[in-house]
């Protein structure tokens, strides 16, 4: 019977000794077994494939690939014999197919918790892949993968023009570097634009209006449309909430004959509106300031005037039909409305 000590490829530590029958298969099929790996390929100590067993003597050392080259393990017993240098020998990394050379320092020295630092800090530990030269494999953009090199390298953020800081960020969190990852999340932050809530003008609105197809949703809520012209236009279902429709200077909002079916105005501002023959129904005008609108022949049908001010609105020939007039700031006459 023959004995071998089996070694995963590179290494000279954790070794196990089986013993030798059957194929190469069977060989294999039992180190992988014992040594927690699908090994592929056996090589002695110098590096010679093994493609038969008959070539294997008894007490042979042997290591075990997953079908990567094989790697001199007396490389390995004088890196780890210096601790200083098991942190400092270079090593490559094959990001997405670009090659980056650095330190093993520099990947577990500046965030020693990260993803990154616990993949390179001791050897074979995650079992990382290697191609045919040597670098180490990793799936991820080379492109957003450099500014965080080079922030491990010499602690500064930099972001070269035509680098998505997003993409960045991504990698970042990927690679659990969280102190890169919260002063991306700033930098994206303090990018953004700030919001405009200034108002804009009746002409603004009216080519807005305009230009928004009518199967589209419209959204100007708490918009300044004072003194606004909308004769005959069409805003079916378009929300208004909050809007301001009257002009300190005396000029009265023309909505007549607008579409302004389900349209939403609650709260909105309409003292004097002219809301003529205007269609409305189904609309919501919760707590309006309605006084001395023109409503007359106007469709409010469905139309929920809830706590509305209508005092002096003129609805004269509307459709109220189905239309809700609770809580109304002031008395509703019925010389108001005919229909």
């Amino acid at each position: 019977m023959r004995r071998v000590t089996l070694f995963v490829n590179g290494t000279c530590k954790n070794g196990k000794v089986v013993a030798v029958y059957g194929t190469l298969s069977d060989l294999l099929s039992v180190a992988s077994n014992k040594l927690g790996i699908k090994a592929s390929c056996l090589y002695n100590g110098k590096g010679g494939l093994i493609d038969d067993i008959a070539l294997i003597r008894d007490d042979d050392v042997l290591y075990l690939s997953e079908g990567d080259p094989f790697i001199d393990p007396q490389n390995e017993a004088k890196i780890t014999s210096d601790p200083l240098a098991a942190h400092t020998d270079w090593l490559t990394l094959n990001i997405g197919g670009r090659l980056f050379t650095t330190t093993r320092s520099t990947l577990v020295s500046k965030e020693p918790e990260s993803m990154l630092a616990h993949m390179f800090r001791e050897k074979d530990v995650w079992g990382n892949k290697q191609d045919e030269h040597g670098a180490y494999l990793i799936d991820r953009s080379p492109e957003y993968f450099e500014p965080i090199l080079n922030y491990l390298r010499h602690g500064q953020l930099i972001i070269n023009e035509g680098i998505n800081i997003r993409g960045v960020l991504e990698e970042a969190r990927f690679f659990g570097i969280e102190q890169l990852a919260e002063q991306l999340e700033v930098a994206i932050k303090n990018s953004q634009p700030p919001e405009d809530h200034s108002p804009i003008s009746r002409k603004e609105f009216v080519r807005f209006l305009l230009a928004t197809p009518t199967k589209s949703e419209l959204r100007c809520q708490g918009a300044n449309l004072q003194g606004v012209k909308m004769l005959c236009s069409n805003a079916e279902g378009a929300s208004l909430k909050g809007c301001n429709f009257e002009d300190p200077s005396g000029l009265k909002a023309n909505l007549e004959g607008a579409n302004l079916k389900g349209v939403d105005m609650e709260g909105s501002q309409m003292t004097g509106i002219n809301l003529r023959v205007a269609t409305l129904k189904n609309a919501k005008l919760k707590n309006c300031n309605l006084r001395g609108a023109t409503l007359a022949g106007t469709d409010l049908e469905n139309c929920d005037l809830s706590g509305c001010d209508l005092q002096e609105a003129n609805l004269r020939g509307s459709n109220v039909k189905g239309a809700i007039f609770e809580e109304m700031l002031t008395p509703l006459h019925m010389s108001q409305s005919v229909r």
